[in-house]
């Protein structure tokens, strides 16, 4: 099965964790990343989880999972160690058009948690549409080994000049071919940076029908 591969705005969004031990705390995490409103239901939950609730980052209701406590969220991780009620929580989770990923179990998941490589916005996500976690992880090493740690940095950087460029250049090729040129470059923050230096050489030599 293909998989469509996809960056998700989840900032404010209902997501729902059906779980509350360690397999559930790294999900937990990728959500607390989006800034999605998190909603955890277990019995028990491990001492991170239950001090994530104390400090206002989720809320945490102890009971068991019951059906309809889906209801009205947009995603939902169902992260029980046991597959019943996993799966329990996929079916109505299908039901209710609500995406699902029972963790660790890929027959009843809509989506899964990729192995993911952070600098900042930037971010390379590495899937094996759930047949090796093990082989992503090692991937997302090697990448991780590879990518400078300012990539964060730099990107900041570039996106604030592209931001420059799109308001003084109009929609044109040339303004394609030199923002594809910057992202060739180091850019750097200050004003007399190099690209900075490119970017206005060429608003100069190329200035918008109607300015020369």
């Amino acid at each position: 099965m293909s998989l469509f591969p996809i960056f998700l705005k989840l900032a404010a969004r209902p997501c729902i964790v059906i779980g509350a031990g360690h397999l559930a705390e790294s999900k937990i995490e990728s959500l607390q990343a989006a800034n999605a409103r998190i909603t955890v239901i277990a019995p028990e939950a491990s001492e991170r989880i239950q001090s994530l609730a104390a400090e206002g980052e989720l809320e945490y209701h102890q009971r068991p999972y019951a059906e309809g406590d889906l209801t009205g969220n947009f995603l939902v991780v169902a992260a029980t160690n046991v597959p019943a009620v996993n799966r329990a929580v996929f079916h109505e989770a299908t039901e209710k058009g609500i995406l699902c990923n029972a963790v660790d179990d890929p027959p009843f998941c809509d989506f899964y948690f990729p192995s993911v490589v952070r600098r900042g916005d930037l971010q390379i996500a590495i899937s094996t549409a759930g047949a090796s976690p093990a082989l992503a992880q090692k991937i997302r090493k090697d990448i991780n080994a590879q990518l400078p740690l300012d990539a964060g940095e730099w990107l900041a950087d570039l996106g604030n000049l592209r931001r420059e460029v799109v308001a003084a250049e109009p929609l044109n090729e040339e303004r394609k071919w030199l923002l594809h040129q910057l992202a060739q470059r180091e850019v750097c923050g200050y004003d007399q940076c190099p690209s900075r230096l490119l970017a206005r050489e060429h608003a100069k030599t190329n200035p918008p029908e109607g300015k020369a």
